[in-house]
């Protein structure tokens, strides 16, 4: 089984590219969704609740993620201090439940031929880069990448706060192990690096 790690800055284009390569046949493990299903875990709601308070969550008792979202991105040290405790409680069951299915995917018949793709915001911050056998370092023209930030709704102090936190945590994987991948344009051009990766890794 091969495992390549998607890294990139925010909307840079690692989802279209981990559409591509799932398009291939790669099995892709997103940890925007798995996060997301961990939010819905009552023990994770009890101890959000008890860290940021009951207005977090709605009638139904789930978590509202948008309020979260402005309690933890900020410009200030409160809000350094209220992600890092929301990172606490839920990356590492987000780290388990990727551990469970790369373990269930190893289990499988002909799991030596199989390709997964760890599509992970700060992949490397969160130790998950000593899994990855390769990495696709997915790069976007910065004005394209600032434009499509801009569309995904989030407020200035928000964008700026994502970015902060992404930026003074990054690290870039090895380069002997990496394949650069440009997702500024027309999505034909970065199917087709995508494409040249898929056949460098079944030829290995």
């Amino acid at each position: 089984m091969i495992i390549v790690g998607l890294v990139g800055r925010i909307a840079a284009g690692k989802s279209t590219v981990a559409r591509a390569l799932e398009g291939l046949g790669a099995e892709v493990i997103d940890a925007d969704r798995i996060a997301h299903e961990v939010l819905c875990d009552p023990e994770v709601v009890r101890e959000i609740i008890e860290r940021f308070g009951s207005a977090v969550t709605d009638e139904a008792g789930q978590v509202r993620r948008p309020f979260l979202a402005e309690a933890v991105f900020g410009p200030t040290a409160v809000h350094d201090a209220a992600l890092a405790d929301l990172e606490e409680i839920v990356h590492p069951r987000v780290r388990r439940r990727i551990e469970q299915q790369l373990i269930g995917f190893a289990g499988v018949p002909g799991a030596a031929d199989r390709v997964v793709v760890l599509d992970v915001p700060l992949l490397m911050q969160v130790g998950l880069d000593d899994r990855c056998d390769q990495f696709m370092l997915v790069e976007c023209e910065e004005s394209e990448r600032q434009r499509r930030v801009e569309t995904r709704g989030w407020p200035a102090s928000q964008r700026a706060a994502r970015e902060r936190a992404w930026t003074r945590r990054y690290r870039l994987p090895p380069q002997e192990k990496t394949w650069l991948v440009d997702a500024t344009g027309d999505p034909a051009y970065t199917q087709a690096q995508v494409g040249r990766f898929w056949d460098s890794l079944r030829r290995q």
